[in-house]
């Protein structure tokens, strides 16, 4: 189990959790601060430079998401993760990577008032380094507008709450030990999509509006813009089985076997093993339908209909390719074998 501590700059987090390892039973405490500081180790000045903050870098999600797998293949018991996260997506990234190797976190957020925030970032000491003091404290209050955003868009719905303003560090952690141990703070409940081991075959539907614009959904449970469809089961023939997904994410029961556009073969990439990605054609929804598609909060975060253009902005390059040539099948009537989103002569 993780109990991941989010909060603002200055929320106490990291003491929060000094405090909390002494409270929890076989409980080890994981700061992915040292990611963070690991990766100007790892990665070229160049590419450090294109980001400002380290978790807009697709390696340190990654990498805390195995490095707290392995912590706790390593140690057992629990891990307690003092972090601040502020965009939703990334949340949704490394908890659902977490919960695709079956490890349940229960996410805690601290939340002292405003006004005790920015006590507490001016009274912090800072690296005596020339402006360092000037710089360090700037950059503390500069992050208080995102901290207030997150709260008003997902945060306060997504973690249990506590209030640490006049509480000691070992006090707010009593207070997370006994919300854990009595279940007050809830497994977070974001889909568990078990990692493959092999190659996968995917089944995929294409679901259109009346303007032809293509529908795409966002998975809570990794990056990036989807079809809607799944990994096919065991048994299962890929048609249904991509009806089956369609259902299952937005409440649209197709009636007719959809027909199939293309099969594309994705090569292995590690950490990925690739397989077959088929692509059905499910045909136009009326406007009365695609009023009626759901999102389930555990899975999807949001859709939308796209033209293809605006399906180049949102796709990672191969699917794109594999949606392009996949209406270009549709509008000729004939399906077509991909290989990495390539058709073969």
């Amino acid at each position: 189990m993780i109990v991941w501590i989010n909060g603002a700059f200055g929320a106490g987090k990291t003491t929060t959790a000094r405090e909390l390892i002494e409270l929890i039973p076989n409980s080890t405490l994981f700061d992915p601060e040292v990611i963070g500081g690991a990766l100007p180790y790892l990665l070229p000045p160049k590419r450090l430079a294109e980001v400002g903050d380290f978790q807009d870098l697709p390696i340190w999600r990654r990498l805390v998401i195995d490095t707290a797998a392995a912590m706790l293949a390593e140690l057992g018991g629990t891990l307690v993760v003092p972090m601040t996260l502020l965009r939703q997506e990334y949340r949704d990234e490394i908890f659902g990577g977490l919960a695709a190797r079956r490890i349940a976190v229960r996410h805690v957020l601290l939340a002292p008032a405003e006004t005790i925030l920015r006590e507490r970032i001016a009274q912090r000491e800072v690296p005596d380094v020339p402006d360092g003091e000037l710089r360090t404290r700037q950059w503390s209050y500069d992050q208080i507008e995102p901290y207030r955003s997150a709260l008003a868009s997902w945060l306060t719905a997504d973690a249990h709450p506590v209030d640490n303003g006049r509480l000691t560090p070992r006090q707010t952690a009593a207070r997370i030990a006994e919300a854990v141990a009595t279940g007050t703070v809830p497994v977070c409940d974001i889909v568990q999509t078990p990692e493959p081991t092999a190659e996968t075959l995917a089944a995929g539907v294409l679901l259109f509006d009346e303007q032809d614009r293509v529908l795409l959904v966002d998975p809570t449970y990794k990056a990036g813009w989807e079809f809607p469809g799944g990994v096919v089961e065991p048994g299962e023939a890929p048609a249904r089985a991509g009806m089956r997904e369609v259902a299952e994410e937005t409440g649209i029961r197709l009636t007719d076997v959809p027909r199939l556009l293309v099969v594309d073969w994705e090569p292995p990439t590690p950490p990925g093993y690739g397989g077959l990605r088929l692509l059905f054609d499910g045909g136009r929804l009326g406007a009365a339908q695609a009023g009626r598609l759901l999102l389930p909060g555990p899975e999807l975060r949001d859709w939308r209909f796209v033209t293809e253009e605006e399906a180049a902005e949102l796709l990672p390059p191969v699917r794109y390719e594999r949606l392009r040539w996949a209406l270009r099948a549709r509008e000729r009537g004939a399906a077509l074998y991909l290989e990495a989103g390539v058709p073969t002569p």
